[in-house]
C-alpha cells in the first residue's frame, strides 16, 4: 500500500467482498463482449465498408486485438501511477479511461461520414480501452484467492471467473433485443450504440462498488500487494510469468472461438440469423455460468490441474464438432460453452500460486494480461482468416494449438513441482 493510500476504515464481510468482485469482473466483461460482438456484427459494415466482407471482418478483427496489445503496457504503467496516487487513484483514472474510450466509440460516425479518419480513430480508441482496462487491475481477486479457507479454493477460486459467461450473457442479451427488433439499417446506423452507452453507466456503479471495498481493512496485506520491480520480478521469476502465462491459454483461445468466432463465421458464410445464433450463445452461456460454479467443488475434489487438465484434453474433441456450425450451429456453440465453463472456472486460480507472496500481485497481473494476449487477443482473426483460406475445418487447429500448449505447461508444472 502506498503512502497515498488512506488505512482502512471499515469492515467487509465475505459476502460483500464476493459480490463485489462478481460485479466488477461482469462489468469489465460486459464492456469487452459488447466491443466483440460489434467487432463481428457492425464494425465491418460502418467502418470498412470499401472492403469485401470477410477482409472487412478481418481488419476489425485486427482492430480487436489492440485492447489486448494494451494492457500489458498498462499494466507497467499503473505500477507507476500507484506510487504516486495509490491503488484506489489508479483504479479511478482507469477506469474514467476505459468509460470515456467506451462511450467515444458509441459516438463514432462511420466511413461514410468522415471517410479514413472513421477506422483511425476506432483504433486509437480501442487501444486506449486496453489501457483503462489494464490499468484497472485492483488485486481483489488475488485478496480473495488469498483468504479461501482449506479444501474450499477452488470455490473461492471461480468467483471471480462468473464474471466472465456473465458478462458475456448481458451483452448477448442486449444484442439479441437490438437485433431481433430493429431493422439492419436501424441497428447499424444508431442501434448498436446503445450497447456503449450502457456500459458506461454500468462502469460508474461498479466504480463505487470498488472504492468502497478498497477502503475497508479487506486485502490489507502490505506485502501480499506490493509491487514488485520489473527488473527484478523479471530476472527471478521469468519461469513462473512463462508457465502461468501459457497454463491457461486454451481456455482463453476457446473464450472467443465460441463466442465472437460463430458471429462472423454466420454472418458471412451461413444463412443463419444472427438472432438465432445469440440465442444459442445465450443459452450456451447460462450453462457455462453453471458449468464456472461447478469448477469450484470439483477443483477441491479432485484439484485444479486435473480439472484443467482433463478439460484441456476435451478440446480436440470439441474441435471435431466445429463443421456444425454450418448444418447446426447449436452442437458446437453449447458444448464448447460448457467445456468453457469447466476450464476457464480456474484458469486463474491456478496462476497466483505459482508465485512467491512478494511477487504474486505484479507477477499475476503480468502473466494474466499476456494469456490474454497470446490466447485470446487474435483467435476470431485467427480463426476468420483460417476458415477464409482453407475452409472451416482449419480454424479448429487454433482451438488445438492452445489445447496443446496448456498441455505442455501443465506437464512442464508437474516435472517442476516434482523437482
Amino acid at each position: 500500500m502506498t503512502s497515498t493510500d488512506a488505512q482502512p476504515t471499515e469492515h467487509a464481510t465475505i459476502d460483500e467482498v464476493v459480490t463485489t468482485v462478481i460485479m466488477a469482473r461482469v462489468t469489465d466483461f460486459f464492456g469487452f463482449f459488447v466491443y466483440a460482438i460489434a467487432s463481428a456484427l457492425v464494425f465491418p459494415e460502418l467502418f470498412f465498408p470499401n472492403y469485401d466482407p470477410v477482409t472487412g471482418t478481418l481488419l476489425s478483427f485486427a482492430v480487436f486485438s489492440l485492447a489486448f496489445i494494451a494492457r500489458p503496457i498498462a499494466s507497467m504503467l499503473g505500477r507507476e501511477v500507484q506510487k504516486i496516487i495509490g491503488r484506489r487513484g489508479k483504479v479511478v483514472l482507469a477506469l474514467m479511461i476505459l468509460g470515456v474510450s467506451t462511450v467515444a466509440i458509441g459516438l463514432l460516425p462511420g466511413h461514410a461520414s468522415i471517410g479514413a479518419m472513421a477506422p483511425i480513430l476506432l483504433a486509437v480508441l480501442r487501444f486506449v480501452q486496453g489501457i483503462g482496462l489494464g490499468g484497472a487491475w485492483d488485486g481483489l481477486t488475488l485478496q480473495l484467492q488469498n483468504a479461501a479457507p482449506e479444501g474450499r479454493k477452488g470455490v473461492y477460486g471461480m468467483v471471480p471467473q462468473l464474471g466472465g459467461p456473465i458478462g458475456f450473457c448481458v451483452a448477448a442479451s442486449i444484442f439479441f433485443v437490438l437485433t431481433g427488433f430493429l431493422t439492419h439499417e436501424e441497428f447499424i446506423l444508431y442501434g448498436w450504440r446503445f450497447a456503449f452507452f450502457a456500459v458506461f453507466a454500468v462502469n460508474v456503479v461498479s466504480l463505487f462498488a470498488r472504492l468502497r471495498l478498497l477502503q475497508t481493512d479487506f486485502g490489507s496485506d502490505e506485502r501480499l500487494m506490493r509491487s514488485a520491480p520489473y527488473g527484478e520480478l523479471i530476472a527471478k521469476q521469468w519461469r513462473p510469468i512463462l508457465l502461468s502465462t501459457f497454463l491457461p491459454l486454451a481456455s482463453y483461445a476457446l473464450f472467443h472461438m465460441v463466442t465472437v468466432f460463430p458471429l462472423a463465421y454466420a454472418k458471412l458464410y451461413s444463412d443463419y440469423a444472427i438472432s438465432g445464433i445469440l440465442l444459442w450463445e445465450l443459452l450456451g452461456g447460462s450453462l457455462a455460468i453453471v458449468a464456472v460454479m461447478a469448477s469450484g467443488p470439483l477443483a477441491d475434489r479432485f484439484g485444479r490441474r486435473t480439472l484443467l487438465g482433463a478439460t484441456t484434453a476435451l478440446i480436440p474433441l470439441l474441435c471435431l464438432t466445429i463443421g456444425t456450425l454450418d448444418s447446426n450451429p447449436a452442437i458446437f456453440i453449447v458444448t464448447g460453452m460448457v467445456l468453457l465453463g469447466l476450464a476457464y472456472g480456474q484458469a486463474s486460480a491456478i496462476v497466483p500460486n505459482r508465485y512467491p507472496t512478494e511477487y504474486r500481485y505484479s507477477g499475476s497481473a503480468l502473466s494474466t494480461n499476456f494469456s490474454w494476449l497470446f490466447g485470446a487477443a487474435f483467435a476470431p482473426l485467427t480463426g476468420l482468416a483460417l476458415t477464409s483460406t482453407f475452409g472451416l475445418w482449419s480454424a479448429a487447429l487454433y482451438l488445438l494449438s492452445g489445447a496443446v500448449v496448456t498441455c505442455a505447461a501443465l506437464y512442464l508444472l508437474r516435472i517442476s513441482e516434482h523437482r
